[in-house]
């Protein structure tokens, strides 16, 4: 059974989500040479980046398309589907940008090997064969790739044809038909040695002499980045990726550590990119796309580019993102800090530059800073950045600082530059303190526009914006005639929302103007989002009964008053933990956090918690409850097996309760967790 980075109540499909990003066509090479057999070597050492391994090919992360996550096996994955992509990655500039593999997944071929013990291709969704198709892909400049499993069985619930027993003959296949890249994914393996299983593939593919990019898709379990270097072009670090924010966060904070064992020729593949399927907001999807850039993650397109909006194109297009992936040093990014959700990650570039992402993990905007020296560059009397989002250069002394968006990430490229003086100041826009207003009511704020430039900023003005009908007034200067290096323009502003605003988020804009020393002028914003909150009820309650400032899941949404159940919104089942049964309640999925307004009033929160009983043996999690930040309470990690646990957490004075649950540190599979007699003390 495969194990799942989300719980696996369905049982249609082992794999519940595509993984397209283990299998990843690379660029063309040279037939495999015989060193491509050597022996499985050691673990990698830390500088594994420096040197490409095995069969030569895929020397930048593969870039390219896979159709899963947009139509898993339904009927919509066709010929017709692959030449379309095929011919969007050339009329759209996809091709030109990088991108060059279109991937076949799971379903391409028949039930059964014809009576010669020959794959053959599903003759309705691929009337004219594979080989037509290849010829097509290749007819474009482009390359194709296939898939099949190092299994009797591929991972569909209907169990197409797998490899295991004829991998010489099925990659000798492969290479008549043309194909480019092979992901070989993990399913009805038997049991046999994942090393054994992987090495017999990848002295197939060598026997064919046709370069075909090798994606071990193993799901992470026998911890291939110690020894698969010597044998794939790629191999897949986690459990499959859904189209999620805590998927794609999860997947992320795994394959993160695993930096030393990347390099050209053998990458750490978090799986396929989730750009444009409509679970996450485009925000998010530029996190995604940032944060894979920065891991030197294969890029394999996950969405239906037939349909994709132009916000998704543009994501997906951005060269100057895209080329951080395809440096060609080949070093991952690593982590330099990741305090309270506010994460810098570096990353090395041939050039001598360091790419320097700053992501905010958390549900609110967070200033998030760093130095130059701290990236690795040496010392300067200043810097040249480039925003990579906001394709616009600044100076800095050396500083690095943006307040980011909840689920945001700014990227910049930070060099050494003698000519750095020709840019305008970097400025740093900041809002102290969370935008928590009750409606009706004045909520103080207070914003600051700081010069990390080497230059000053000159006629520096402030103007904070919120949205009709609200008001924002200024109580302080909301002008400075000149910002030297390190100055700030501190401005306190009183912003109400009408009486009768309904709950939820609203947009509130930062923006800064002012000029270089040479007289160029120079706006900058910054957008946050201002949370119109309500009073908890005197005496408190049941939290699952009070509105949620914020809350994120790892598998479909928060439920109230049962189980997280499946994917869909009231789907879940009587929470229940060790045979008892409770009426009230949150239903969630690790990772998972929710969020409460309690403006100060409150006391106590208290709870019986556990893993629901709707997982059998399986799942693994752990609780936390957090005030204004700082962790007041947590349980260790909590299994199947055992009764609920009571916790209980000092919340006095809190403006903010937060109640999080994490995978225990094992994955996040069955992990359904139970927040049960859920109560607040006010």
């Amino acid at each position: 059974m495969r194990h799942l980075p989300s719980r696996t109540t369905r049982t249609s499909r082992h794999r519940v989500i595509g993984a397209l990003t283990a299998g990843l066509l690379c660029a063309a090479g040279a037939a495999v040479p015989a060193s491509a057999q050597s022996p499985v070597p050691a673990p990698a050492p830390a500088r594994a980046a420096d040197a490409p391994a095995g069969n030569g090919l895929a020397l930048t992360p593969p870039m390219g398309f896979n159709n899963w996550n947009s139509t898993h096996c339904r009927a919509e994955f066709d010929e017709a589907m692959v030449k379309g992509i095929a011919d969007i990655f050339v009329e759209k500039g996809l091709k030109e940008a990088g991108y060059e593999f279109v991937n076949l997944d799971d379903c391409w071929a028949k039930p059964q090997r014809n009576a010669d013990g020959k794959l053959e291709a599903d003759p309705v969704r691929f009337p004219n064969g594979i080989a037509a198709v290849a010829d097509y892909v290749h007819s474009k400049g482009l390359k194709l790739g296939i898939y099949t499993s190092a299994g009797t069985r591929t991972c569909d619930s209907v169990g197409l044809p797998g490899a295991l027993g004829h991998e010489y003959s099925d990659a000798r296949q492969f290479a008549d038909w043309g194909v480019d890249y092979l992901k070989y994914d993990n399913c009805n393996n038997q049991g046999v040695d994942a090393k054994e299983r992987y090495t017999t593939m990848r002295d197939a593919l060598a026997a064919t002499g046709r370069p075909i990019v090798y994606s071990i898709c193993e799901w992470g379990q026998n911890k291939p980045w110690e020894w698969a270097a010597g044998l794939g072009n790629l191999w897949r670090t986690t459990g499959d990726i859904n189209d999620s924010w805590s998927s794609m966060l999860s997947i992320m904070k795994q394959n993160l550590p695993l930096a030393a064992a990347a390099g050209p020729g053998h990458w750490n593949d978090p799986d396929m990119l989730e750009v444009g399927n409509g679970g996450m907001t485009n925000t998010e999807y530029r996190t995604h796309f940032s944060m894979w850039s920065v891991m030197a993650a294969p890029l394999l397109i996950g969405s239906d580019l037939r349909t994709a909006t132009p916000e998704t194109y543009r994501i997906l297009s951005n060269h100057e993102v895209i080329a951080v992936d395809q440096d060609p040093l080949g070093r991952q990014g690593v982590v330099l800090s990741s305090d309270g959700g506010r994460w810098v990650v570096a990353k090395e570039m041939q050039d001598g530059s360091r790419v320097v992402a700053l992501f905010n993990e958390t549900g609110s905007a967070q200033r998030i800073s760093t130095t130059a020296a701290a990236a690795g560059l040496p010392q300067a009397d200043a810097y040249t950045v480039r925003d990579l989002w906001e394709h616009t250069t600044r100076n800095t002394a050396g500083g690095l600082s943006a307040t980011v968006p909840a689920h945001g990430t700014v990227m910049l490229r930070v060099a050494t530059d003698s000519h750095w003086a020709a840019y305008p100041p970097a400025v740093g826009l900041a809002l102290d303190g969370d935008p928590l207003v009750e409606a009706g009511r004045t909520a103080p704020l207070t914003t600051t526009v700081t010069d990390l430039g080497r230059t000053p900023a000159v006629s520096v003005s402030a103007a904070l914006t919120g949205p009709a009908g609200w008001q924002v007034r200024a109580g302080s200067a909301t002008t400075a005639a000149a910002l030297p290096t390190g100055r700030a323009l501190t401005t306190r502003w009183r912003v109400t929302a009408p009486a009768g605003t309904a709950p939820g988020t609203y947009d509130l804009t930062l923006t800064a103007q002012y000029r270089s020393p040479s007289g160029e002028r120079v706006r900058s914003s910054v957008p946050f989002q201002a949370h119109v909150v309500v009073a908890p009820p005197a005496g408190g309650g049941y939290l699952s009964d009070l509105p949620q400032l914020t809350a994120s899941n790892g598998y479909g949404p928060v439920e109230k008053d049962t189980s997280n159940g499946e994917s869909a919104a009231g789907d879940g089942h009587p929470l229940t933990i060790g045979g008892e049964v409770y009426a009230k309640g949150l239903g969630v999925h690790a990772s998972s956090a929710v969020e409460y307004y309690t403006g100060g009033a409150c006391s106590t929160v208290t709870a019986r918690v556990g893993v629901d009983d709707e997982k059998g043996a399986k799942g693994s999690v752990a609780f936390e409850i957090w005030s204004d930040g700082t962790e007041v309470a947590s349980t260790g990690v909590l299994t199947n097996s055992m009764a609920a646990q009571s916790v209980s957490a000092d919340v006095s004075g809190a403006q903010v309760v937060r109640l999080v649950v994490t995978d225990g540190g094992d994955g996040v599979d069955s992990d359904h967790a139970d927040w049960a007699d859920l109560r607040i003390t006010c």
